[in-house]
């Protein structure tokens, strides 16, 4: 089964000058702290109420558009996207996005990241039309910001290969695939959990196209790597 490389990213910010040394910051912090913890337990429900009152308490400190809400408003857009409820989290990702264009600039790394975000809030929905510039804008941003041999730049290459993938658009998706496969081995090793899903990504495409030779040595090589990590 083909998977998006963290296609919905946590934009976790340092302490900027903006956030004042004071019990609203750690407040602020701890109930972060807290609702990525209970997304990554997968309780979504409880994370978005805490996700809430840390939004709330940014808001209050800092005003309505510093880079700490855009954080808040990721985290609470991710909850909802964990649950199913895209209506709910393309405002939040689309505040978030303008908050950190206007505080950061267009080609920061992290509006990258906000680009990638509601790139895949569209795409789940089936609107491809609206997630194809989204995610050519994070790659572009990526590959002038961080290089063009950094996993990010892999983790678009992959999310706008699925993009295609899942549109069928099957020539236009293995050069894609097979970049971000070779980033990911040079970056993280040859037996990386992310280069795994990058085999298993490409296999599945080879499948697609009846190159069933092919797509079995990847999968071998992928399957062989997950064993590795256990």
């Amino acid at each position: 089964m083909k998977r998006l490389l963290t296609a919905l990213s946590l934009l976790l910010f340092t302490f900027g000058t903006g956030v004042p040394a004071c019990a609203p910051r750690n407040e602020w912090r701890e109930l972060n702290d807290e609702s990525v913890s209970l997304y990554r337990q997968g309780q979504y429900d409880r994370g978005v109420v805490v996700a809430k009152k840390a939004l709330q308490v940014a808001e209050h400190a800092v005003g309505p558009d510093d880079p700490i809400v855009a954080t808040s408003l990721n985290i609470l857009g991710l909850l909802y996207v964990a649950q199913g409820q895209y209506a709910q989290a393309e405002p939040l990702y689309k505040r978030a996005l303008a908050i950190n264009e206007n505080a950061l600039g267009p080609d920061h790394p992290t509006v990258a990241t906000g680009l990638n975000n509601l790139a895949g809030v569209y795409m789940a929905q089936g609107q491809y039309a609206e997630a194809e510039p989204l995610y050519k804008g994070a790659l572009a941003i990526r590959e002038k910001t961080l290089g063009s041999d950094h996993p990010d730049v892999g983790q678009s290459l992959n999310n706008l290969a699925l993009l295609y993938d899942t549109q069928e658009k099957y020539a236009e998706v293995e050069p894609l695939y097979k970049r971000a496969l070779a980033i990911n081995e040079k970056a993280l090793g040859p037996d990386h959990p992310t280069v795994a899903t990058c085999l298993e990504n490409l296999a599945a495409l080879y499948r697609m196209t009846n190159r069933a030779e092919e797509a079995e040595v990847l999968a071998k090589r992928a399957a062989a790597i997950r064993t590795i990590k256990r």
